[in-house]
């Protein structure tokens, strides 16, 4: 079966995602398209990016009209706000997890490949792999959510019991949020469905009455809670090594060897995340360095 490979990307990412994408055009095998999902105004710097199976999508042609992007005016415009009459602004990564999500009702691939631009893959995969007969592997780390967490986990739950109608969340809860994860589209669409069904409004309406939201925990959550697992098999083998805080290792291009060498047997590329601030050339170093 056809694998859609899904990226949400903007300007300040292109040259990572450049990088994403000369990675996946070697290591990732079987049969599949890439989909890059950018800004309106992002869609012709990123076209130079396509190929027979490589296309371009405008946010414009997934998300509704009243949810545009402006310049950020604290940023002297480098940066991007989503406005709309129903939620408070938007920042890119919010927007992107939508465009993910919309994706889904504009497709006929059975399965979605989320992989974030940071990402390089380092081993040969095919996404074929992610089916173990007629289920799909759904990343879930078990109680990984605790009281103390570096991010915003408890009220990405928060906002998924509200969401879904599920709930209260008790601790530990599980964790399904990786830069290489899988969804079936037709849960996904499911998923869609059911929020507008329980809020009586469009999907993205219900989901941005809070800014604190997390796409990986509300689809993470329909699946277990809402249908009880059904059509995926759950595995806590995340299959991208992410270096999501900059105190995790030196930021230089030792660190980021350290980093790489701490890859498991299971994972088959390495996300380091764009604010953690290690140079895109380091980076690019280290995977020519491995390839050697």
């Amino acid at each position: 079966m056809r694998t859609a490979v899904v990226t949400a990307s903007y300007a300040n990412d292109f040259e990572r995602c450049r990088l994403l994408c000369e990675s996946m055009d070697l290591r990732l095998k079987g049969d599949w398209v890439h989909y890059l999902l950018v800004a309106p105004v992002d869609v012709t710097l990123f076209r130079q990016l396509e190929g027979p199976d490589r296309k371009v999508i405008s946010e414009s042609d997934l998300l509704p009209w009243w949810l545009r992007a402006v310049p950020d005016p604290t940023t002297a415009g480098r940066r991007k706000l989503w406005i709309s009459p129903y939620s408070l602004p938007l920042r890119g990564w919010q927007a992107q997890q939508l465009r993910r999500l919309a994706l889904a009702r504009h497709i006929d691939e059975p399965v979605m490949f989320a992989v974030d631009s940071d990402v390089v893959f380092l081993r040969d995969f095919d996404p074929a792999n992610l089916w173990q007969g007629n289920r799909l592997t759904l990343y879930r780390r078990e109680g990984a959510i605790g009281q103390r967490m570096r991010s915003n986990h408890l009220e990405w739950l928060a906002h998924s019991d509200r969401l879904l109608g599920i709930g209260p969340f008790s601790l530990p809860a599980n964790d399904y949020i990786n830069t290489l994860i899988a969804w079936r589209t037709d849960t996904a669409r499911a998923l869609l469905d059911h929020i507008e069904a329980l809020h009586g409004r469009n999907w993205v309406r219900a989901i941005i009455r809070t800014r604190q939201f997390s796409e990986c925990l509300i689809y993470g959550r329909f699946v277990d809670e809402v249908l009880k697992g059904e059509g995926h098999v759950a595995s806590p083998d995340g299959l991208c090594h992410v270096l999501w805080f900059e105190d995790s290792y030196t930021r230089d291009i030792n660190g980021l060897r350290h980093f790489m060498n701490d890859m498991a047997a299971h994972q088959i590329g390495i996300g380091v995340q764009s604010f953690v601030g290690h140079d895109l050339t380091d980076i690019r170093n280290i995977v020519l360095e491995r390839a050697a």
